[in-house]
């Protein structure tokens, strides 16, 4: 029997529907959640995720202050609006969206965003509250992943998670978050370093593919009736679509979805739930500057 489709697109507009619930109450007080992105460039993918955002952000309710600078925008010239968003009172959340031409550090730019103002969850100081399980912002994606798995019911407590991917965006934070005493997961994560991948995914009650290449995850990696959640967005080439090119995971769904219980698709899986959670994340800033 096939695995159950999570629905991520729908599973996202019922969390967006409850943030612009709770938006509309405190414009009713006087107060509208504000969030800047900031966007240094013309690269495509950024382009599309930022239209995203501001669409999401303009259903909420919320204001967008967002700002599309010039791919030779100085580094210092970053610095100085961020420093200008983070005095800015009426500036609830600041996001600076990844990857920043060369000539900018990366680093310096998320060290430099207000921890309080930090909705995507990068800086140092949301990154270290989030190990040590204090309250904070949690990265959009990993936080969408957790709330797609409440929403399907699927039991977390003493379950053996697989994460394949070990960044700071994905990777990381979901083994994090998985193993706090909330969730209480045995979390094994896996990388290009990892000997018989295939033998460790078997195990895995939940398997995040997080690693950013097309078909990485096979049938036969897969435990049966595992949950599988893929978080990889791959372009590759098909001369049947308009544009030349189609969207994949890096899970191979069509055989995996034979193997597990419940899969996320790509698009409409994980893909929602980032900016559906970056809404919330905005709100929840808005409310601890009040």
């Amino acid at each position: 029997m096939s695995a159950t489709i999570i629905d991520g697109k729908a599973i996202a507009e019922e969390v967006k529907s409850d943030v612009a619930a709770k938006v509309a109450q405190l414009k009713s007080k006087g107060v509208t959640p504000c969030l800047a992105v900031i966007l240094v460039g013309e690269n495509p993918a950024s382009v599309s995720y930022v239209t995203g955002k501001r669409k999401a952000l303009e259903e909420a309710g919320m204001m967008d202050k967002s700002v599309v600078l010039p791919e030779n925008t100085t580094e210092e010239e970053v610095l100085d609006l961020i420093a200008k968003l983070n005095s800015d009172k009426f500036v609830h959340g600041i996001l600076v969206q990844l990857p920043l031409p060369k000539h900018i550090n990366e680093e310096k730019v998320i060290m430099a965003i207000d921890p309080s103002k930090d909705v995507d969850g990068f800086h140092p100081v949301n990154v270290g509250n989030l190990v040590i399980g204090k309250k904070s912002f949690l990265p959009c994606t990993p936080h969408g992943i957790l709330v797609l798995l409440e929403k399907m019911n699927i039991n977390t407590n003493g379950a053996n998670a697989v994460v394949i991917g070990r960044s700071n965006i994905v990777g990381k934070p979901v083994a994090l978050l998985l193993a706090r005493r909330e969730y209480n997961a045995t979390v094994t994560i896996c990388h290009t370093g990892t000997k018989n991948l295939a033998e460790i995914t078997k195990q895995a009650d939940i398997l995040i593919a997080a690693v950013g290449k097309p078909n990485t995850v096979t049938a036969e990696m897969v435990k049966p009736g595992a949950t599988v959640i893929d978080v990889g967005v791959n372009r590759i080439p098909d001369s049947t679509k308009k544009n030349g090119f189609r969207l994949c995971g890096d899970v191979d769904f069509e055989s995996v979805k034979e193997v597990a219980s419940y899969i996320t698709p790509v698009p409409k899986g994980v893909g929602p739930m980032t900016i559906a959670m970056l809404i919330y994340n905005t709100l929840e800033a808005c409310e601890n500057l009040m």
